[in-house]
């Protein structure tokens, strides 16, 4: 793994306009991270990507590459892009390992930190740094939020995620496990309590039904419920999965690593409109996942799916249309529903002055700030499901508007 690691880093071209850095939503500094690796001094190019992407060692492994800086590298026009990825693993790893921040707050300056997936934990990590008192609320047993519950274990191996648990306590930041906040505690009380100011980060764990008949029997169930155990679950031999995005992907490949003989998306577009990652979907036909393209759900029934084919209108770009008398029923032993997700609404309705988008989605300015004073918001709560760096990118922004806002309204703490 090391040699790989460094014959990926002399391959760099060490580019003036880095075209890797640019493509990437948190800016992350390749090249400086290659020539420092290369030069031997590979904590000084941990601290630097730590500092820059505190997920860093999460990113890189979870990343859609293809969209990012691989896909920006101006190799890839040779279809052989530098792997900055496994780069950057190999030296966030290393420094998350050896990271030894010691707690440096002033406990009058509390921030109460709801959620802890990655907006949580990079605002809990900027804020710890800056000499805040952080409290962290997680409504699961562990944190992580959808990198533990949403991300399968081949794609994220979770002793990341309880490495960053052991440095977030190093730095004396508090976790309340299994603790909602809305209907017993509410922002009202943290306020009470003492806190400056509260961040908003539960992301979107609410599955959006496709609203047909049979969604409630007993075979049927949602993907992001399933990728949060996947072991409690009795799916039998075939599996159908509903919808055709990343979250249907990793279901689909964690059914057959759970002893699932046949797991077949169907999707009423076509392959090339799938919104899944590319790569992914690649590593899915290699684990065996079939593919039903143009067939659009009607109902779920007892022994499978009643669906019609579907086609490209040829009048309406975009537009999928229905061929009348093509129905038929796919037998399944199970099916699972992969459509999207929203919020959850615990917060918003035992809060008065905290507004949401149509989509149920928390209203903010682009700096992360809510319609109520002293609340910040953002990752997928903010935008919707998005990329573990989106969500990163945005909260770094959050990190520093909090920090203005507790110093402008407390000068006395500072």
């Amino acid at each position: 793994m090391s040699k790989h690691v460094i014959d990926e880093a002399k391959r760099c071209l060490q580019c003036k306009n880095p075209r890797c850095k640019l493509g990437c939503p948190v800016s992350t500094p390749v090249n400086d991270m290659v020539r420092m690796l290369l030069e031997g001094d590979i904590i000084k190019a941990g601290e630097m990507l730590f500092e820059n992407n505190p997920l860093t060692a999460v990113c890189s492994l979870v990343c859609p590459v293809e969209k990012f800086c691989e896909g920006n590298c101006i190799l890839n026009h040779k279809n052989n892009p530098i792997q900055v990825s496994i780069i950057e693993n190999y030296i966030s790893e290393y420094y998350l390992r050896i990271l030894n921040e010691r707690p440096n707050k002033n406990k009058e300056r509390k921030i109460a930190v709801i959620g802890s997936g990655p907006a949580g934990i990079t605002i809990s990590f900027m804020l710890a740094r800056k000499g805040y008192d952080i409290t962290i609320f997680e409504a699961h047993d562990k944190i992580g939020g959808v990198l533990r519950y949403g991300i399968p274990d081949y794609r994220l191996p979770k002793n990341i995620l309880d490495l960053i648990k052991t440095k977030l306590l190093n730095m004396g930041v508090k976790i309340r496990p299994n603790t909602l906040i809305g209907p017993v505690i509410t922002l009202e009380d943290l306020f009470r309590d003492g806190y400056k100011a509260i961040f908003i980060g539960t992301g979107v764990w609410n599955p959006k039904p496709l609203r047909i008949k049979g969604e409630s029997l007993g075979h049927v169930h949602f993907a992001i419920d399933y990728l949060k155990n996947p072991d409690v679950y009795d799916l039998g031999q075939r599996v159908v999965i509903i919808g055709a995005g990343n979250t249907a992907i990793d279901a689909a490949r964690t059914a057959l690593r759970k002893g699932v003989r046949e797991v077949i998306i169907m999707y009423r577009r076509g392959e090339e409109d799938m919104p899944a990652n590319r790569e992914e979907i690649e590593y899915a036909k290699i684990d065996g996942v079939k593919f039903e393209f143009f067939k659009s759900p009607l109902e779920i029934l007892d022994e499978g799916i009643r669906y019609i084919k579907t086609e490209k209108s040829n009048k309406e770009k975009d537009k999928i249309v229905e061929i009348p008398g093509t129905e038929g029923i796919f037998e399944t032993d199970s099916v699972i529903i992969a459509a999207s997700q929203g919020p959850k609404a615990n917060i918003v309705s035992n809060t008065e002055g905290l507004k949401i988008t149509n989509n149920g989605l928390l209203l903010t300015d682009n700096l992360g700030r809510t319609t109520k004073e002293g609340v910040f918001a953002s990752g997928d709560v903010v935008t919707g499901a998005r990329t573990v760096v989106e969500a990163v990118s945005l909260s770094k922004k959050v990190a520093e508007a909090i920090d203005e806002y507790v110093r402008e309204k407390y000068p006395e703490l500072f």
